[in-house]
Order: structure tokens, then C-alpha cells, then sequence
């Protein structure tokens, strides 16, 4: 095993990218059906939603791979092909209500189960297929 000299440990995820073929069909997911603060879109190359002290990033990925075209803002390419996943935090009471929210809007639900510590997740698909997972926060503990 490789010795790594002590550096800092992240404390938190700022933000995390999906990929998505349809930026109108994301924003009324993850805006009107989820409810989630919208900080911006770019046209038809991404939309930025805010959830707590982190940032949901939802890219076309085509537009992802291209060259930054602001030398101000030389972000790398990037993109991802496939269906993603993202788990957003929620009570179990909470889940209970998003899980009927989810279905009053047709929402079909792909999973719902206690993990062995006693967690409880809810899965559901976006309109390109990525997992979105709701599950509550102690999940990991």
C-alpha cells in the first residue's frame, strides 16, 4: 500500500454533475416537480440548481466536451455518457411525502427499502435516466 504524505480532507461536496439530453425536460423536473432553486441556465448547454450549502450541475454533455470559449474561465472539458445517479438528502417523514408528491405526478418510483443500518432510500428516474435517490442523511454513518 501506498504511504500519501498528510493532506487536507475535503469537508464537503460543493457540487455534482448529471448529464442530460434535455434542459427543458430537467428544468421542470428538478425545478417544478422537485422544487429545487434554479441559479442559472446557459442556453442548451446547462442548468445550475442550488440544494443547501451545494450545487446540482445538469449539462448537455456535446456542449460539456467542446472547448471553453470565455479564456476567463478556462474550465476543462468535460461529459459523461449514461445514466448517473445523486442522492439528496431527506427525513424519513420527508421521503414519505416526496414519494406521494412523486406519484401524483406519475413519477413511477424504481426502488424503496431499509438499508441493514435502518436508512431509508427512494429511487426514482429523471427524464434521461438518471438515478435520483432520496434517502435519509444518516445513510452513511
Amino acid at each position: 500500500m501506498k504511504v500519501t504524505p498528510d493532506i487536507p480532507a475535503p469537508s464537503a461536496i460543493l457540487e455534482a454533475a448529471l448529464y442530460v439530453d434535455d434542459l427543458d425536460a430537467a428544468e421542470d423536473f428538478y425545478g417544478q416537480i422537485l422544487g429545487l432553486e434554479k441559479i442559472q441556465r446557459a442556453t442548451n448547454r446547462h442548468v445550475f440548481y442550488r440544494i443547501g450549502g451545494s450545487v446540482l450541475l445538469l449539462f448537455i454533455a456535446d456542449e460539456t466536451e467542446k472547448p471553453p470559449s470565455n479564456p476567463e474561465l478556462p474550465v476543462p472539458p468535460h461529459g459523461a455518457r449514461g445514466p448517473g445517479h445523486v442522492c439528496l438528502v431527506l427525513t424519513r417523514d420527508e421521503i414519505a411525502v416526496m414519494r406521494k408528491h412523486l406519484l401524483d405526478w406519475n413519477i413511477p418510483i424504481d426502488a424503496e427499502f431499509d438499508w441493514p443500518n435502518g436508512a431509508l432510500s427512494l429511487y426514482v428516474r429523471d427524464p434521461a435516466g438518471n438515478s435520483v435517490e432520496f434517502s435519509e442523511g444518516w445513510l452513511w454513518d
